[in-house]
């Protein structure tokens, strides 16, 4: 054994807390004290190996340094793959760096020029949850997670595959957490605590399997750290700190039962860490001797506080040797190389040791195979068989179209999305991968700065973000949390709509996410609208929204921006099928309010028609100055004083939480016996004596209505006038009008005599007038359906094109199901499909092909709450905001997909809750004949079904898009489903297969079919 502390390596003389070995071997992390903030440093292993390269001026020793951490590092680990090293400390956060493609040397800040950065690491992602120190951190096997532990008494996993979010939060210590280790097979993970208990997790639930407290009774004092650490072969768990007859050992639990028969003693002071070697040891043969069958061993070191340190083989009784005062303080951290025969050991007085042992010492490592058959004789199945990423990386692709598939994919990932910019931002951020030089990408950047003049004749240049320029990943926790909209990106569409479309009031989710109250929203040209939304820790942010020319200097960042905020050249949501708008009074009846019906913003369908209300005066919105209407200010001061306790009614608490459910019997009851038919009434408008409604911004169509213009023969008329491109067009009728909505196909007007009058686009009256049983509540046109909402609680639609009724009359009551529930938004899409939302967050939509009510969307169901499938999200296709669907679930939605970090959901059932999700959108789109909603949600459905595993469901959902292959008179498949044809879909399915390639054999089955019926 040869020992060796480099005198070099030092953090300026302050203490080393942990350090860590790069699973290369070629460089090492140590993590401490800095001058006044938390230092991280990678060093070269190559000068600590070879006293050549340690005296050889060339070769670096320090590699990088990073100061980022405000307060003292207590912990340094790199992933098992290399690729990212995270570093925890008393500054509360977990950061994870990984390396930055080389720019070219920097200096350490405030040091001298010798001091180069070699090396650039960068900080992709900074974890924040603890509320103390973070004592220790530990990637699991494979790096699907990673552990924290803090002296706030928790334990954070994290979900390495998608940082930051947060899988889930153990609780249970009543002491501060000071270690943590991962069972080598990834089934428990084990942390121990100065609440004298070492606790033993599982991974399945995440519930804890056993608590140890019994050698721990003793334990007097506390050590800085407690670093625990589990044998490879996964049998043994040696803890730091126990005590046995009041001396201090590390104590020896078992896997079998938690048994706690064994320790290692010797050491005079409490141990304060304990590190198992990489490696599985057989006995070294002799020379010429055959080769005896010996039974295999574990090495572990440990390290005390009273300075020195100690290294057993559990083939031996006795320690294989012992170090005294290797330092003059206690031993903070230890760490391996990969090949089991070098260890790094760091010390509170700020130096490290290195031990270098040979194979007599400590036996010949048994290889990767005869490891993983070890594992699979104890636990069934081996480490390397589990379906990872590292080993699907090796597996042969055997389709030709799967390679190309996959070449496309990694280069269109390299590019990242454009951000929607159709510049050359694209092309230009791939070829830093195509070698192409910094100095290009720069000027190629500049080209697009944005210039300005200033009223007096001055240049001014609008400052552009030049990121710097690598391809690693970046996340958006960089900005605390709070994601960056670039023009377009499918989350500023969705704050758009939004915005402008979800009418319904009441809370927005059981999330305690605040419902925005009335957001003004100005059309986009006209600068930026700020609304009240929610960063993603449920953190009311003012979220910026401007118009995209102003956004275009965001659009020069790099890839790692855009291809995160999953930008997309999108358009902002303009909702076609609500083109019916009610007057205010429509939800007031005798000007009495319902509980939660009432509401200070009508069905207003998209920015475009916000314009509106300066035109139609029943639209008075609550936040707008009265100024804007045409005329009949007093009507504006009522109006203002009837939307005050409106507002109230909002924010009252009486209103009924969303995640109450009726009780089944309760349901049952309130079906068999309804309330009184008063109840159920819905409000009608009051009758004005002059409104306007602008039916379409492109082409602009206006719509006028004007009650009681003059008298004839004792009957009162009203006069109805369009305009459209300059023509105008009018008409009379012998009774006031209610309410009137219109289309590019057709225009309604409800009369006050239960009237429904339909005419076209140039005047002429298409149908006989309509009789309706009780007088009209709502009036909604789209393409060329009518359809009409009464205040008797019946719902009917009409098709004026084929003069048929797709519904009718068809009561709400079986919706209605109870006292205080009211229609609080309806609408009509443009397939003439009836949706009606309700005030207890429930939208339903009636199916004219299976005669009933459907629920399309509900604000209260947790599945949306929980369902996590952002990573699923597709990159290029437009977002689907301006569809039925998404206007009925509105805010929800975003509030759901965010709210997946903030759920301790464990990650099974998170994964079930949001296949549970996926399918109810379907279906959903599919009842509402939304055709691109559906396959937006189709290929969300099946890239999680790839990302998940789900073969059975995926291969049920392909052969559905195929069908037979052979025609017969028996099979009633239908090739097409809303206008889509099922085998363009599978087209469009298949290339998301690519991304699991356990799935390549279905992928090739179904690619195969696919061209034979193409070329039949």
């Amino acid at each position: 054994m040869k020992l060796l502390k480099p005198s070099w390596l030092s953090h300026n003389g302050k203490p080393i807390f942990s350090v860590d070995i790069h699973p290369d071997g070629t460089k090492f992390a140590t993590g401490g004290q800095g001058e006044d903030s938390g230092k991280v440093m990678i060093w070269n292993m190559a000068p600590v190996l070879r006293d050549e390269d340690e005296k050889n001026e060339s070769i670096p020793k320090m590699l990088c340094q990073m100061d980022n951490h405000l307060a003292c590092v207590n912990c340094v680990r790199w992933s098992n793959n290399g690729l990212y090293l995270a570093s925890g400390g008393d500054d509360k956060l977990v950061m994870v760096w990984k390396r930055a493609a080389f720019i070219g040397p920097s200096t350490v800040f405030g040091s001298s020029s010798k001091l180069a950065n070699v090396e650039q690491w960068r900080c992709v992602t900074i974890l924040r949850n603890h509320t103390g120190d973070v004592m220790d951190v530990a990637w699991s096997p494979h790096d699907v997670w990673l552990a924290s532990c803090s002296v706030d008494n928790t334990i954070v996993i994290w979900n390495a595959r998608k940082f930051p979010e947060m899988v889930t939060c153990l609780r249970g210590h009543t002491g501060l957490v000071k270690g943590l280790t991962w069972d080598p097979v990834g089934k428990y993970i084990a942390s121990q605590a100065d609440d004298h208990s070492l606790r033993v997790w599982r991974t399945v639930d995440w519930q804890m399997e056993s608590n140890i407290t019994k050698p721990f009774n003793e334990c007097g004092g506390t050590t800085h750290v407690l670093r625990l650490s589990w044998s490879p072969d996964g049998q043994y768990l040696v803890s730091a700190h126990a005590m046995n007859n009041s001396g201090p050992t590390a104590q020896i639990v078992e896997r079998d039962g938690w048994k706690t028969n064994m320790d290692f003693v010797g050491h005079r002071k409490a141990v304060t860490v304990v590190k198992f070697n990489p490696k599985i040891f057989k006995k070294k043969q002799k020379n010429g001797s055959a080769p005896k069958p010996g039974c295999p061993y574990c090495c572990c070191a440990v390290g005390s506080k009273d300075r020195s340190l100690s290294v057993w083989l559990t083939s031996l009784k006795r320690p294989l040797v012992v170090i005294h005062d290797l330092f003059d303080k206690s031993i903070m951290d230890i760490s391996w190389t990969l090949t089991g025969l070098g260890m790094l050991v760091c010390s509170m007085d700020g130096t490290v040791a290195y031990l270098d042992f040979s194979l007599d010492e400590l036996g010949d490592p048994l290889n990767e195979e005869e490891k993983n058959s070890i594992h699979q004789n104890i636990y069934g199945k081996s480490l390397a068989i589990t379906s990872t990423e590292a080993q699907l990386s090796t597996t042969i692709i055997e389709n030709p179209e799967m390679l190309k598939y996959q070449q496309e994919r990694q280069s269109s990932a390299q590019a990242g999305p454009g951000g929607g910019a159709p510049e050359a931002s694209a092309p230009k951020l791939n070829s830093v991968v195509n070698g192409e030089s910094l100095e290009d990408i720069r000027k190629n950047l500049l080209k697009k700065q944005v210039e300005t003049r200033t009223p007096d004749g001055r240049r001014r240049i609008t400052p552009l973000c030049i990121a710097q320029l690598d391809t690693g990943d970046f996340s958006p926790a960089l900005f605390n949390s709070a994601p960056i909209l670039p023009s377009g990106s499918s989350m500023s569409n969705q704050l758009t709509s939004q915005l402008s479309s979800d009418s319904s009031p009441g809370p927005a989710s059981s999330l305690g996410l605040r419902p925005g109250h009335d957001p003004m929203l100005t059309s986009p040209p006209a600068g930026a609208a700020k609304g009240p939304e929610e960063n993603r820790d449920g953190v009311k942010c003012g979220l910026l929204l401007t118009s995209a020319s102003k956004m275009e200097p965001m659009k020069a960042l790099d890839s790692r921006f855009t291809e995160r905020s999953k930008a997309t050249p999108g358009v902002t949501a303009a909702i076609t099928s609500i083109t019916g708008l009610l007057p205010l009074d429509s939800r007031l009846k005798d000007g009495v309010p319902g509980p939660k019906d009432t509401k200070s913003k009508e069905d207003s369908s998209s920015d475009s028609e916000d314009k509106m209300a300066s035109i139609n005066k029943n639209l008075s919105f609550s936040k707008r100055k009265p100024e804007l209407l045409m005329e009949g200010g007093e009507g504006v001061v009522e109006k203002r004083r009837k939307g005050r306790p409106r507002k109230d009614k909002m924010a009252a608490p009486s209103a009924q939480p969303f995640t109450q459910v009726t009780p089944p019997a309760e349901r049952e009851h309130s079906r068999v016996a309804p309330p009184p038919p008063a109840a159920l009434k819905l409000p009608t408008p009051s009758i004005k004596k002059a409104f306007s409604l602008q039916v379409s911004a492109e082409p602009p169509v206006f719509l006028e209505v004007e009650n009681e213009v003059s008298l004839v023969a004792g009957s009162k008329l009203s006069q109805l006038r369009c305009s459209r491109d300059g023509r105008e067009w009018n008409t009379l009728l012998p009774s006031s009008v209610v309410t009137a909505a219109g289309s590019s196909d057709v225009f309604a007007v409800a009369c006050q005599d239960r009237m429904v009058s339909v005419f076209s686009s140039c005047g002429r009256r298409l149908l006989p007038a309509i009789q309706l049983a009780t007088p009209t509540s709502a009036l909604h046109c789209s393409a060329h359906f009518v359809m009409a909402l009464t205040a008797g609680a019946t719902l009917s639609v009409w098709d004026v094109q084929k003069q048929k009724a797709l519904v009718k009359n068809e009561s709400l009551l079986s919706i209605l199901s109870g006292a205080d529930i009211t229609v609080s938004q309806s609408l009509l899409t443009q397939q003439g499909v009836p949706v009606i939302g309700l005030s207890n967050g429930k939208s339903y939509c009636f199916s004219s092909s299976l005669e009933t009510w459907t629920l399309v969307a509900d604000k209260g169901d947790s599945m949306v709450q929980c369902a996590d499938f952002r990573s699923c999200l597709p990159t290029h296709d437009a977002p689907v905001s301006s569809g039925p669907l998404a206007v009925m679930q509105g805010r929800n939605l975003n509030a759901g997909r965010l709210a997946s970090r903030l759920s301790s959901t464990p990650h099974h059932l998170q994964q079930s809750m949001t296949l549970a999700f996926l399918e109810n959108q379907l279906t959903s789109a599919l009842t509402l004949q939304s055709a691109a909603e559906y396959r937006h949600w189709l290929l969300i459905y099946a890239r999680f079904l790839v990302n998940e595993g789900s073969e059975n469901r995926l291969r049920e959902l392909c052969k559905e898009l195929l069908g037979p292959v052979h025609k017969s008179a028996a099979t009633a498949w239908e090739p097409s489903t809303l206008g889509l044809r099922k085998r363009e879909l599978l087209r469009d399915v298949l290339p998301v297969m690519v991304e699991n390639l356990r799935f390549q054999r279905l992928f090739t089955e179904y690619q195969d079919q696919l061209e034979l019926l193409r070329t039949k």
